[in-house]
């Protein structure tokens, strides 16, 4: 059957118009891993794996070590916003208020190893990322990691060898807490019986999650690290509650 002519002219724009319409944009994520301390050798591999996560996840990952890349108009861009093991003072005035605007418009925040070493004069960041870095015993020892829910051991512990922060303060009572280590199987662990590893909190309209694991290389082929660091980036996204 022929449509009539009237009915295919009309019919044309609209087919021209959907054909042109390009397809929706991906959530993305800004890998941020400026060092202005410290730098491990280990950021590489943090950047490469946090991009499958983020991709697996459907979201598209960028990478950047210019903090002039943290400010309004391109933080708007994204959804997530990760700091791998950054170090030191990276951020300016302007750039710390456009981190802290990203967050309180529901941006999402990842925190990886030494994000809690970083921006020591800037009180709201502790907050954001929970707690600051104090020390680490020497070199890389191996412990077990304990997974929780709602202060609940959940899962068998899971071995991993790595840097093993001592934190300034136990955040447990201000965030969520994810995972706690072990310090009866290392040596020089500070916090005692309760020490959180990795957490998450909702804050100030956004959403935060942070692991201190992730200073070896090695440890971002660890299966269980890599289930932490996948629900973290779809909790900081608002694609899970689950931290």
């Amino acid at each position: 059957m022929r449509l009539p002519l009237a009915i295919l002219l009309f019919s044309l724009p609209v087919l021209a118009a959907s054909a042109a319409e390009p397809a929706p944009s991906a959530e993305r994520v800004l890998v941020f891993s400026r060092t202005a301390g410290f730098r491990h050798d280990s950021i590489p591999t943090a950047v490469a794996t946090l991009r499958t996560l983020a991709t697996e996840a459907g979201l598209a990952a960028d990478h950047s070590e210019d903090s002039a890349d943290i400010n309004a108009a391109n933080l708007a861009r994204y959804r997530v916003v990760v700091f791998a093991s950054t170090t030191g003072d990276i951020l300016d005035a302007s750039q710390q208020q456009a981190l802290r605007n990203f967050v309180r418009s529901g941006g999402g925040f990842v925190g990886v190893h030494a994000a809690s070493d970083t921006e020591y004069d800037w009180p709201w960041y502790e907050q954001l990322v929970g707690a600051y870095f104090r020390s680490h015993p020497p070199g890389l020892q191996s412990t077990l990691v304990r997974a929780e829910r709602d202060g609940k051991p959940a899962g068998k512990p899971w071995p991993v060898r790595d840097e093993l922060y001592n934190y300034r303060s136990n955040p447990r009572g201000q965030v969520r807490v994810v995972a706690t280590i072990d310090e009866r199987r290392y040596e020089g662990g500070t916090m005692g019986a309760d020490h959180p590893v990795t957490w998450c909190h909702a804050f100030e309209g956004g959403r935060s999650w942070y692991t201190g694991l992730g200073h070896d290389a090695a440890v971002y082929a660890n299966a269980h690290f890599l289930a932490q660091l996948r629900r973290g980036l779809r909790y900081a996204a608002g694609h899970s509650d689950d931290c």
